[in-house]
């Protein structure tokens, strides 16, 4: 649709020197995301990749778990009083026999950090509610080396094909244990990033994506954490801080929590068992 990026008027100011140039911004938008023609949640987003955000959000709810469970995906026509499509609504039908979460509006979304739950209450609803137990054994066959884990920045950045015009936008990415580029999507919202990766993900029949790490271009939030829960994602890796409900998610749930990941610098906040540490250095 060609949304992705706006061009503005900006005053340009270089050690004293003015001029004026047209500048990429990234797009902003809202999506409203229905759940059988019930409104059930706004979000703002980067246009693109709009029904793999919605399948995403869905799988972080609880509602989505497999290909099968989604019948379609649509935008609803008719969104202006001029009869034009935004784009900016979509309807999501869930396939039949699949249970429809009751929609109101003070509904019991666990799984997101906006819903006004805290603390324990957020722990237990992701815990009860995830549909793939992380493995926490120590001879887990998801480990991943550190040469391995240090060099997915780089190729984050590398693929942040929006972010080299705009400087605006977070990305989520897949890859393997291996550090093989599975996947990478950007959008304004870290959130809606991850959302698009684990949609996709959905759609192509892949979860439970119990063989992935998931590589956040920011910091690592207690939503972050939840939807790679939900989605089994062991690992998740992020370049910037965690915060304490996200490392105590990660400890409940055996999912392998890094953060300031820059080069061959990180602190592990969790799940030290899926990563190839000598002795010494687990114990120094």
């Amino acid at each position: 649709m060609g949304r992705v990026t706006e061009r503005r008027r900006v005053i340009r100011i270089r050690d004293g020197a003015v001029s004026t140039r047209p500048d990429t911004l990234v797009a902003e938008e809202p999506l409203e995301i229905r759940l059988g023609g019930k409104p059930l949640a706004i979000t703002m987003r980067t246009p693109g990749d709009d029904f793999a955000l919605a399948a995403g959000f869905l799988v972080s709810e609880g509602v989505l778990a497999s290909a099968d469970e989604l019948a379609n995906i649509v935008y609803c026509a008719g969104a202006t009083e001029d009869g034009f499509n935004t784009y900016n609504v979509v309807d999501v039908r869930l396939a039949d026999g699949v249970p429809v979460p009751d929609i109101t509006l003070e509904r019991n979304v666990y799984t997101t950090s906006s819903c006004g739950l805290c603390g324990k209450a957020s722990l237990d609803a992701v815990r009860t509610t995830a549909r793939w137990p992380l493995d926490t054994s120590p001879d887990t066959p998801a480990r991943i080396e550190l040469a391995t884990l240090a060099a997915l920045p780089d190729r984050l950045r590398a693929a942040q094909r929006v972010f080299e015009r705009t400087g605006g936008l977070h990305a989520a990415a897949l890859f393997t244990t291996d550090g093989e580029l599975l996947d990478v999507r950007e959008d304004v919202g870290r959130h809606n990033a991850v959302d698009k990766v684990v949609g996709r993900a959905l759609q192509q029949g892949r979860l439970p994506l119990s063989s992935c790490v998931l590589m956040v271009s920011g910091r690592a939030s207690f939503e972050l954490a939840q939807k790679a829960v939900m989605a089994g994602i062991p690992v998740l890796a992020a370049v910037s801080a965690p915060s304490s409900l996200a490392v105590d998610l990660a400890a409940e749930t055996g999912l392998t929590l890094v953060g300031f990941l820059r080069g061959t610098s990180m602190n592990v906040y969790a799940g030290e068992h899926r990563l190839a540490l000598s002795a010494a250095a687990a114990s120094g």
